[in-house]
């Protein structure tokens, strides 16, 4: 199973759009028509690269928007860049998130005591290779980190990429602590100090910051895939969520491929980039 990216709209503006396209050419949905296993017997997941490793550009599934194209989020009328934290650049993973999942923001976690943050699963891929944004991977689940994001569960499923070189190495969230020592503490601090220089306090965790491990993700992850089920077969109310889609073929919002090459058209065509702001570089000291 391959899929293909097209770019619309000028990079680093509000139109810029990354649709997705099957192997057959037809215009998709990131959220809603790619499976959410690539091999569901061994628990193999795909994954939706948003973020590239230590990129600022604030990416992200556009929810609302038919089709559900890549698009950059916006703070307070501004293209949101994500600050660097001293020590670090940037997004410190290949930051996205697992298709046909949604946190359910109508469902209280009986863990976390929080409902759900109405976006897929996140994920954090600690592999070697620099992804591109739109890429879809296959990802291999090692835990997760429950991250209570202004009152939302938000999960960060760590993974990695099954054709990282070392993935046969990795099986759980101890592999990642006794073989990429201080990643794991380092996911806890870009975490909680991110939004810090936007003039906001300190992320919360459950579980008092720790990491849950395999099993406990590969769960948390099938819960969402059932709240995704509802959401798009309609059993449940999406609010504002854009569930337009082209292969779910039972479900009600699946639609024909000329209303996914209309909703394409409807956008701006690809154009040259603008230049991303030099303050994008500056790191912040939030300690000092």
């Amino acid at each position: 199973m391959s899929f293909t990216i097209e770019e619309r709209g000028r990079p680093n503006t509000q139109e810029y759009r990354v649709f997705f396209k099957n192997a057959e050419g037809k215009y998709i949905s990131p959220f809603h028509d790619i499976p959410i296993y690539a091999n569901e017997a061994e628990n193999i997941f795909h994954a939706v690269v948003e973020v590239p490793r230590w990129t600022n550009a604030k990416m992200e599934i556009a929810t609302k928007e038919p089709l559900n194209p890549l698009k950059q989020d916006m703070k307070k009328g501004n293209l949101r860049y994500v600050a660097n934290v001293f020590p670090h650049k940037g997004y410190i993973w290949n930051y996205g998130a697992i298709p046909q999942t949604w946190e359910d923001p109508n469902h209280k976690d009986s863990d976390t005591g929080c409902c759900g943050d109405n976006d897929p699963i996140d994920i954090c891929d600690i592999g070697n290779k620099v992804c591109s944004r739109g890429e879809i991977i296959k990802v291999k689940v090692l835990g997760t980190l429950a991250l209570i994001d202004e009152g939302e569960t938000d999960w960060k499923v760590i993974v990695i990429n099954t054709e990282d070189p070392e993935a046969a190495d990795f099986h759980n969230i101890e592999d990642v602590r006794r073989l990429k020592p201080g990643y794991l503490e380092a996911t806890v601090d870009w975490f909680k100090r991110y939004k810090v220089p936007d003039g906001k306090p300190e992320n919360q965790f459950a579980f008092n910051a720790e990491f849950k491990d395999r099993d406990f993700a590969i769960a948390t992850v099938k819960s969402t895939h059932e709240f995704w089920k509802a959401l798009i077969m309609k059993k449940t109310n999406g609010g504002e969520l854009n569930c337009m889609n082209t292969s779910v073929s039972d479900s009600p919002f699946c639609c024909c491929a000329a209303d996914g090459q209309a909703a394409v058209n409807s956008t701006s065509a690809f154009g040259p980039e603008e230049p991303i702001p030099s303050t994008v570089d500056k790191w912040f000291y939030p300690d000092k």
